[in-house]
């Protein structure tokens, strides 16, 4: 499993998160302590936002411990927006294409989980790209093809509920495939104004997803471990959970896949 780290607040550096803390990201990629796997050595990425509406991007498939480029971009770029990513490879191969985070427009999006049987469902979720964003595939994993499914179902406008619909959609097709569906999904995402995180899982047994106020009055770090000893300063995010970070601070709400036939009802009433 993979482990990440995002930031919204006043402008950072990024090796506030990235490289200075005593269990910082780039520590993690080596020493994971809350995942099932300790070592996430299959590439690292890192987006941030500044002047553009796009986000900045560098990625690469060494390990986030190994590159040395990584921690001297980090201790010179400072953003109020970030996300930051050492990935531990479950579906895709090693190579630049794969790394997190993901890109399109000015959304950035990282993941860390996975789909049980992904290669079975994988045509029929290519099937529901659009041409635009079926050829901005450029990747193999499960992650990137979640992220391109909820642009195409409507992200830009509402974010959360794009989510709850390609959770519902992709459980329902590896139901439909193979009886039975697994879904393990602890993703960060962002449109370069607010940050947005969801924690949840098939089984309820998602990955871990901790927060921490930081960087200011409405700051907010959002991340896979604690990046230090002080553990009542960070609050773990509770399976089933939406989180929000913007200008009036973190709000946490309920996550539930969303079916078509439950957006009706939900009309309705």
């Amino acid at each position: 499993m993979c482990r990440w780290a995002a930031y919204r607040g006043e402008p950072l550096y990024l090796e506030e998160l990235v490289s200075s803390p005593a269990h910082s990201l780039i520590e993690q990629s080596h020493c994971a302590t809350r995942a099932k796997t300790a070592t996430n050595g299959d590439g690292f990425g890192i987006a941030w936002y500044a002047d553009r509406p796009e986000p900045g991007r560098y990625r690469d498939i060494l390990p986030a411990w190994s590159d040395c480029n990584l921690r001297s971009i980090a201790r010179q770029i400072r953003s109020p927006l970030f996300l930051a990513h050492v990935r531990a490879a479950t579906a895709g191969g090693t190579r630049r294409d794969n790394c997190h985070p993901f890109v399109h427009g000015h959304w950035s999006f990282m993941h860390n989980g996975q789909i049980s049987g992904f290669e079975r469902i994988r045509r029929a979720m290519e099937a529901m790209l659009g041409d635009e964003l079926f050829h901005a595939r450029t990747g193999t994993t499960d992650s990137e093809l979640l992220f391109l499914l909820a642009l195409e179902l409507g992200l830009d406008t509402d974010p959360f509920g794009a989510m709850e619909k390609v959770i519902a959609t992709v459980e329902d097709l590896s139901v439909e495939k193979s009886g039975n569906a697994l879904v393990r999904f602890t993703a960060a995402f962002s449109n370069g104004r607010e940050l947005f995180a969801v924690r949840y899982a098939t089984d309820h047994k998602p990955p871990t997803l901790y927060a921490a106020p930081m960087g200011g009055k409405t700051g907010y770090c959002l991340v896979s471990e604690p990046l230090n000893d002080d553990v009542d300063a960070w609050a773990e995010i509770p399976d089933g959970s939406a989180v929000k970070v913007g200008g009036e601070g973190a709000q946490v709400s309920v996550f539930a896949p969303r079916r078509e036939d439950e957006e009706a009802v939900r009309k309705l009433a």
